[in-house]
């Protein structure tokens, strides 16, 4: 499973920014993909993440501000990020989890650089 991001970049504290993630490649259905972010030297925390049912969980940091979406049918998930502040910066990583599809094994892209300045 390839997972491929975009739409990371620089804005000002309170701006906003949208994140995609288009993955490829599954014989599986996938049922789960997620947000995680990273900063250097910490773990790589998850942000969102949102089940084909339509459920979704979020970090309490990050609760009201960032939204989870997907497109029906598509193996293509958004993370709608607003009121930026700078400790969001981080490398935002899309992930498809073992709990996602039957290959019992975490899928992850390679990260996109969001960068929020104050």
């Amino acid at each position: 499973v390839q997972l491929v991001e975009s739409g990371g970049g620089s804005v000002q504290t309170g701006g906003s920014l949208r994140l995609s993630c288009a993955a490829s490649g599954s014989i599986f259905p996938i049922n789960v993909m997620g947000w995680f972010r990273q900063t250097p030297g910490k773990q790589r925390d998850k942000v969102a993440v949102i089940v084909s049912t339509g459920r979704t969980e979020y970090a309490d940091s990050v609760k009201g501000r960032f939204t989870i979406s997907r497109n029906s049918g598509e193996d293509t998930v958004h993370l709608q990020m607003n009121n930026l502040k700078p400790e969001d910066t981080a490398v935002y990583y899309c992930t498809v989890p073992h709990s996602g599809t039957s290959y019992n094994r975490d899928f992850w892209g390679r990260g996109t650089q969001v960068t929020v300045s104050s």
